[in-house]
């Protein structure tokens, strides 16, 4: 058995022993929205061809193909017509001779100036706007990734990461949370073909949740009806994601590449293209044309779901959705602009986002 069959085996393995217990759905869902504006607007694609700083968030495997350079990127998006702001930044620290690479990726996705209208009614009845007063929500997570390269006899690249991930969850002065989890990737590729394979929370990511509030408001919530929340702790189940990519070689300066990612849940029937209780499979397709290495064009598609169509006044005909997304780049030497439009839905929302991210490639690192 060859080394990568083993690494291969050795994922699989380790996935599938956390895979069969009971898990809330959706859980953590801002940490499946995307990094980058190029993974963003290839419908998230990047599991085999990710292959910079972001692939912290993709697939930890890829950060070996960042070499030479320090790489660290900034991203900023609004979601709902800015009501929610999405935030990532990353640092990729190529050592040991391009062998190894660290990566450092820290998430924040928050909705802000939410009002509190817990005493909005006084005492007597009467309703005074003067009490109402507001709060954010904010949802953070810290990466902290590592990837190591290794070359097969036979002329396979063949490279495995890990990440180490903290989330930190905080909704106004009221709930907190903590949580840990780890993610696995491996990525191999020849001169035009690459493959990738991500575990993500592979070992069940947690998150432990505090509530505090003050006396007034629990009467507020008493006399309100609503239920008064203690500690609990919320289970993210791991998932599975494989994807291959190609690189098709139009002319010496246009290549067009092309990827397949198939996302594998465990934790019960989705709405996605293949759904059973045992397990539900989501498709990414991306396609990326550059010209020079220097301008690029980019699509995808993503988040194919099943529902009543809006021109069925009886609610008995149902239509495949999907969320496109289009986006460009430019590199011009150490430096790259990538721009997504897409959403967190489908093609029939009329809530699309501009995504920016703006990516450096820092002086060479010293040699010691």
């Amino acid at each position: 058995m060859n080394r990568f069959s083993f690494l291969i085996l050795f994922f699989i393995s380790l996935f599938s022993s956390t895979s069969f217990s009971q898990f809330r759905k959706y859980s953590n869902e801002f940490l499946n929205i995307g990094a980058g504006a190029r993974g963003l607007a290839m419908g998230g694609a990047q599991v085999a061809s990710v292959s910079d700083g972001t692939s912290g968030y993709w697939n930890p495997a890829g950060l070996t193909e960042v070499k030479d350079k320090t790489e660290v990127m900034f991203m900023h998006a609004d979601y709902f017509a800015g009501i929610a702001k999405y935030d990532y930044a990353t640092v990729a620290i190529p050592v040991e001779d391009n062998k190894r690479t660290l990566g450092f990726s820290l998430l924040r996705f928050a909705v802000d100036d939410i009002p509190n209208t817990l005493y909005l009614v006084e005492p007597d009845g009467s309703i005074n706007y003067n009490n109402i007063q507001t709060f954010s929500s904010a949802d953070y997570a810290f990466l902290f990734s590592y990837a190591q390269h290794y070359k097969e006899s036979d002329g396979k690249n063949i490279s495995i990461g890990a990440n180490a991930k903290v989330i930190y969850r905080k909704v106004g002065s009221f709930a907190t949370a903590w949580g840990f989890g780890l993610d696995a990737g491996i990525t191999m590729h020849g001169n035009r073909w690459r493959a990738g394979l991500v575990a993500k929370d592979v070992t069940t990511t947690f998150n432990a949740w505090s509530f505090k509030f003050t006396d007034m408001e629990k009467e507020a919530l008493y006399l309100t009806q609503n239920e008064i929340p203690i500690k609990s702790t919320e289970l993210t189940a791991p998932r599975l994601v494989l994807g291959g990519a190609y690189n098709f070689y139009i002319s010496p300066s246009i290549h067009l590449l092309t990827e397949v990612n198939l996302d594998f849940t465990f934790d019960g029937k989705r709405n996605t293209i293949l759904s059973t209780n045992a397990v539900s499979v989501d498709p990414h397709i991306g396609i990326e044309g550059a010209i020079q290495d220097v301008f690029f064009v980019r699509a995808g598609i993503s988040n194919f779901q099943k529902t009543i169509s809006d021109k069925d006044t009886l609610n008995q005909s149902k239509t495949w959705i999907y969320q496109p997304s289009l986006g460009a780049g430019f590199k011009i030497k150490n430096v790259s602009i990538d721009y997504a439009f897409t959403n967190l839905a489908n093609q029939s929302n009329p809530l699309f986002t501009h995504v920016f991210s703006l990516k450096l490639r820092l002086s060479k690192r010293k040699e010691y």
